[in-house]
C-alpha cells in the first residue's frame, strides 16, 4: 500500500500522466526532426547520387527513432496495465484504498 494515506491508483495515474507528458514532448521533437529530414531528402532528390549517403543516415535515424517510440509505447502500456490492476484491486476492496 502507499504510504501517507495516498491511494495507489492515484500514484499510478500521476506516474502515467508524467510519462505521457514526456512522451508527448519527445513525439513532437521526433515529428519536427522527421519533417526536417523529409524536407532535406526532398531538396536533395534532384542531386542524384549525392542523396544516397544522406538517405542512409536518415534511414538509420528513422530506425533509432522507431525503436525509441516502441520503447515508449511499451512503457505506457505497462503503466496502463498497472493502473488497471490497481483499479481492480480497489474495486475488490469495496472501493477503499
Amino acid at each position: 500500500m502507499a504510504s501517507g494515506g495516498e491511494r495507489p491508483d492515484l500514484e499510478a495515474l500521476n506516474e502515467l500522466e508524467e510519462v505521457l507528458r514526456h512522451f508527448e514532448t519527445e513525439l513532437a521533437g521526433w515529428r519536427r526532426r522527421a519533417l526536417a529530414a523529409e524536407q532535406r531528402l526532398s531538396d536533395s532528390a534532384g542531386a542524384g547520387a549525392e542523396a544516397s549517403p544522406g538517405a542512409s543516415r536518415l534511414e538509420a535515424e528513422n530506425r533509432e527513432l522507431s525503436q525509441r517510440l516502441q520503447h515508449a509505447r511499451s512503457r505506457v502500456s505497462d503503466l496502463l496495465e498497472r493502473l488497471r490492476f490497481l483499479e481492480q484491486q480497489q474495486r475488490g476492496n469495496g472501493g477503499f484504498a
